[in-house]
C-alpha cells in the first residue's frame, strides 16, 4: 500500500463523481505494503480507499474485485468494489487500472490475544465455506511455481546458512507438493496474505478483511497456515504461542473441520506459509521498485520463521 503514482484531487474527484459517491473533501496516500498505490478518500457522502494497481494486470483484477464482491454479498465483511452506471468495478486513473471500495470500520490489532484469533479462525473458516461458490478461477500467483522462478533471483544476495535452508525448504515443498495427500487437500479462492493488518476490530468484535490482492485458488490449509503463522507467533523470536494457535484452530474447526489429511500436513503448509513470505520479502528487499511511502519488510523475519517451523512443529 505504498504510493507508486501520484494522483491528483481532480482525477480521484472524477472518479468518485461518476461512481455517486460524493463530492471528494480528502484525499490521503497510505503508507504500508509494497504491492499497489493506495489513498484514503473522503467524501461528504464517506470514506473509501481508492486503489491503482502496479502490477496486476486488467485481464487478471475481475478475479480479485468480483471475489470481494461475491464474499460480501455472502455476507462476509470484507472491501465491496464500487460500480459505475454501466455496473463496472474495474476503473481507470492516472493511466492505471483502480478500483474504490468502502473503507471498513474499526483498526488492526497489532498485538492480538486469543480473543482476537478466536474471532479470526470463525471468519476465516466461513470466508472458505463462502468462497466454495465462487464461479471464477485463477492460482495463487505467488505460490510454488513463482517459489521455484524466484529462489535462484534471491540466491546470490544470501550467505552460505540462508542458502542452504533456502534450497532444502524449496526441495521439501516441491516433493510434499507431488503427494497424493497434498492432491487430496480442499481447495478453491483464498485470501493469502491475512496478516494482522489486513483485518479490523473493534475490540473483539472482527469487522472485516481487506487487501485481496494476493488472493488466488489455492488450498485452504495453507491459507489457514499463514494466518497461524503471523497472528499466533512471538514476533521477536519466530516461535508460535500455543495458547493463540490453539484458539485460532478450535475456532476455525467449529465451523469447517480439518480432514485428516489437513491435520497431516499442517506441519508442512506452516513451513509452506514462511517459505513463501521470506523469498518474496528477500526479492522484495534486494530487488525493490522505487515509490513513495515505501518501507520493505525486513526479510529475515519469516527466515526465524521457517527455522522455527522446521525445528519446532505445530499439530492440529
Amino acid at each position: 500500500m505504498a504510493v507508486f503514482t501520484e494522483v491528483s484531487l481532480p482525477e480521484a474527484s472524477e472518479l468518485l463523481q461518476r461512481l455517486q459517491l460524493g463530492t471528494l473533501t480528502a484525499l490521503r496516500g497510505i503508507q504500508g505494503g509494497i504491492e499497489n498505490t493506495n489513498y484514503f478518500a473522503t467524501t461528504d457522502q464517506g470514506e473509501y480507499v481508492l486503489t491503482l494497481f502496479e502490477r496486476l494486470s486488467a485481464e487478471q483484477l475481475p478475479f480479485y474485485l468480483h471475489l470481494m464482491k461475491h464474499l460480501a454479498h455472502a455476507g462476509i465483511p470484507v472491501p465491496d468494489p464500487q460500480a459505475d452506471s454501466d455496473g463496472d468495478i474495474l476503473h481507470r486513473v492516472a493511466g492505471k487500472p483502480a478500483a474504490v471500495v468502502n473503507k471498513l470500520r474499526g483498526q488492526s490489532q497489532l498485538q492480538p490475544q486469543a480473543a482476537h484469533c478466536a474471532a479470526l479462525g470463525t471468519m476465516l473458516a466461513r470466508m472458505h465455506l463462502a468462497s466454495r461458490g465462487f464461479d471464477r478461477s485463477q492460482p495463487n500467483l505467488r505460490g510454488l511455481p513463482w517459489w521455484n522462478e524466484t529462489v535462484p533471483v534471491v540466491l546470490p544476495y544470501l550467505d552460505a546458512a540462508q542458502s542452504a535452508l533456502l534450497r532444502a525448504e524449496l526441495a521439501y515443498q516441491n516433493h510434499v507438493a507431488a503427494s497424493s495427500a497434498y492432491a487430496a487437500l480442499p481447495r478453491g479462492p483464498v485470501h493469502a496474505d491475512l496478516f494482522r493488518d489486513n483485518a479490523m476490530f473493534e475490540g473483539e468484535e472482527l469487522t472485516g478483511f481487506f487487501d485481496f490482492y494476493f488472493a488466488g485458488v489455492d488450498t485452504f490449509l495453507f491459507d489457514l497456515a499463514v494466518c497461524l503463522n503471523d497472528w499466533c507467533i512471538e514476533l521477536a523470536s519466530g516461535a508460535h504461542d500455543a495458547a493463540r494457535a490453539a484458539a485460532l484452530l478450535d475456532a476455525y474447526q467449529a465451523v469447517r473441520p480439518l480432514t485428516g489429511e489437513e491435520r497431516a500436513l499442517l506441519p508442512a503448509m506452516l513451513r509452506a506459509g514462511a517459505l513463501r513470505f521470506w523469498i518474496s520479502r528477500l526479492w522484495d528487499f534486494y530487488l525493490p521498485r522505487e515509490a513513495a511511502l515505501l518501507t520493505p519488510h525486513d526479510p529475515t523475519h519469516f527466515e526465524r520463521v521457517l527455522r522455527q517451523r522446521v525445528a519446532h512443529p505445530l499439530h492440529a
